[in-house]
């Protein structure tokens, strides 16, 4: 491995990185500006009223009251958490607002519990009628973070997220409040259950008609089946790996398991570091500054080199727009051809989350891309300049002291976690394709490149039951290109597809040629079936994707990065535009107006854009 405290930074980043800096000058400098105008060389809350702070001072205990009336140097924290029973990676945090007050008042600090934001299961929803809630729901906890921040009482956040939609969120609205510094809280992936590649073969199996629901149930609760992150490489652990990236969460504490005798020590330094960075003290360091174009760019060579989900396409654009950052496809395009796939996590690969952090985890997964120069090491984080903090990884000493050393000198296991100079893939997990559809991700990371081509007859539908419909009566059986239409944002809230997966599997291990064609979402765990998910225009958007017909030949091409329709005359065909009937039931009512105002996938499906 090259000396990654000297290795250049590689020409491809390099460009990259000064083509997204001279695309976002303009929006940058004014969100620097008003974070600016924003930020408070005192306590917050002291441009308060009496009456306002009253208010926020009334249900405080005597010794809280007393801090924050009279001391220069302690803060308030605030607490945004999206802790609820459903989600098992959010149950540990029951208890983190009480262990994060005691904390903080061991040292002279406040912490208020400012906001709980609501937090889905995609799990739950997948293929269920509340699944078109899922993607606007980043920007309801983006909005709901915002309104309990709002109060303008606090010095710092504290957030406490982990899955799909919730991360995203949350980082979205802790960005537009920039002059506050953040940190972010992980609480640990659940033990390993039954392998993914077990579980994998159950679904396909059902889905095949030869196991029963209750086999299915007895093996997805011996998957899921205690509190944690899943333990797939989905849209959650890829969050974690982004923010630890973004270096907002404590070097390698991403996944440290719930009940790991270093996860309560990590919760409470995360808690302290927070304190030590707020504009009360010398290393202040607001979020919105911390995060630059540089740190975007760090979060998607973390993306591309670990094989992480595609959902990712989406939420780090918009992220980036919240600080004033004007990333595009064509960026994560240019860098996955030149970042090698270093992850072999499933679906990437037959291991878990847990495989990962044992053969080395991020500590030695970012030493070796900065080895390599794909990372720019001169970025700020929540501990201070430099990107060499996050080589190390946490450990207690014989007294049971928090400490850091530096990560392994190699993986523990190269099947799972390889090196720099001879990775899984010598590009990335990620592809941008195109042609007279538009604009579409692949994600190739988990499919054989002798699949990467597809040419084949076109089958039409718009619903994902329809698709399965076709599948069990057999009428799938053959090379196909399945299109899955109006399922983009402005249609139905471009739900994720995932419950296709077993099904399309099942068909390409039969020996058929299949891909799926769609401008919907697919969930950040699948990836073993090619496919050109997000296709922007959608159909709802006037997207041609609206005018295939079965029958029409399309060639998807994750090599020469081709979406195209071959049928003579394709572009050249009228169609009006479908208007979808409003959702009803569910409350899928009351998202309408995010429906009505969503931009395109591609530039981050956002409806609270400003």
């Amino acid at each position: 491995m090259s000396d990654s405290r000297i290795a250049e930074c590689h020409p491809v980043v390099r460009q990259v990185t000064e083509r997204l800096t001279e695309r976002s000058r303009e929006s940058r400098q004014a969100y620097l500006d008003m974070i600016q105008q924003a930020v408070s060389r005192g306590p917050v809350r002291s441009g308060l009223s009496c009456t306002n702070l009253a208010h926020d001072y009334a249900a405080a205990p005597d010794h809280d009251k007393l801090i924050l009336r009279s001391s220069e140097r302690g803060a308030n924290i605030a607490i945004v958490s999206a802790y609820n029973d459903v989600l098992s990676a959010h149950a540990p945090y029951q208890h983190y607002p009480d262990i994060i007050k005691t904390t903080l008042a061991q040292q002279g600090h406040v912490a208020q519990l400012a906001a709980g934001v609501p937090a889905m299961c995609d799990g739950v929803t997948q293929g269920q009628d509340g699944m078109e809630l899922s993607l606007f729901s980043r920007d309801v906890i983006a909005m709901s973070t915002a309104i309990g921040l709002s109060h303008q009482v606090f010095d710092g956040m504290l957030m406490l997220g982990i899955c799909d939609k919730i991360v995203p969120g949350l980082l979205m609205a802790a960005l537009r409040f920039g002059h506050l510094p953040a940190v972010f809280v992980p609480a640990g992936p659940m033990p390993s259950g039954i392998s993914n590649a077990e579980k994998a073969k159950t679904r396909q199996a059902h889905a095949a008609g030869e196991l029963d629901d209750d086999a299915l149930l007895a093996s997805e609760m011996a998957s899921y089946h205690s509190p944690g992150t899943c333990t797939f490489y989905g849209t959650a652990n890829s969050n974690q790996m982004l923010v630890e990236m973004l270096g907002l969460q404590l070097p390698g504490s991403s996944f440290v398991n719930p009940n790991d005798p270093l996860r309560l020590p990590l919760t409470r330094y995360a808690a302290q570091q927070v304190a030590a960075i707020t504009a009360l003290q010398p290393g202040f360091m607001p979020v919105g500054q911390m995060i630059d174009e540089r740190s975007i760019v760090n979060a998607v060579v973390g993306l591309l080199a670990t094989g992480g989900s595609t959902n990712h396409s989406i939420h780090l654009i918009a992220i980036a727009r919240m600080a004033g950052i004007r990333l595009n496809w064509q960026d994560m395009a240019d860098l996955s051809n030149v970042v090698p796939l270093l992850a072999r996590v499933y679906p990437n690969g037959s291991a878990d989350i847990n495989a990962f952090q044992r053969s080395g985890g991020m500590p030695l997964l970012m030493r070796e891309l900065a080895g390599a120069g794909l990372l720019h090491q001169n970025v700020n984080t929540i501990l201070g300049a430099g990107l060499e903090h996050y080589f190390n990884e946490p450990y207690l000493d014989a007294e049971q002291r928090l400490q850091w050393r530096p990560a392994a000198a190699e993986s523990s296991d190269l099947t799972v976690l390889a090196a720099a100079h001879a990775p899984f893939m010598r590009e990335g997990g990620m592809k941008l394709v195109s042609g007279n559809l538009g604009r579409a991700i692949m994600k190739v990371s988990a499919v054989p490149d002798d699949r990467w081509l597809v040419e084949a007859p076109a089958r039409v539908f718009t619903d994902q039951h329809q698709v399965l419909a076709a599948y069990k009566a057999g009428e799938l059986h053959r090379d196909v290109v399945v299109v899955v239409k109006q399922q983009g944002p402005k249609a139905n809230g471009m739900p994720e597809l995932h419950k296709l997966t077993p099904a399309l599997t099942n068909l390409q291990d039969a020996g058929f040629r299949v891909a799926l064609v769609t401008d919907g979402r697919l969930s950040g765990a699948s990836g073993k079936v090619p496919a050109a998910i997000h296709v922007s225009p959608e159909a709802c958007a006037g997207g041609l994707i609206g005018v295939i017909n079965d029958g029409d030949i399309l060639r998807l091409d994750g090599h020469s990065g081709e979406l195209t329709v071959l049928t003579p005359g394709f572009s050249e065909r009228e169609f009006q535009v479908p208007q979808p009937g409003p959702s009803l039931g569910l409350g899928r009512e009351l998202f309408q107006v995010f429906r009505n105002n969503v931009s395109s996938a591609e530039q981050g499906a956002i409806s609270i854009d400003f």
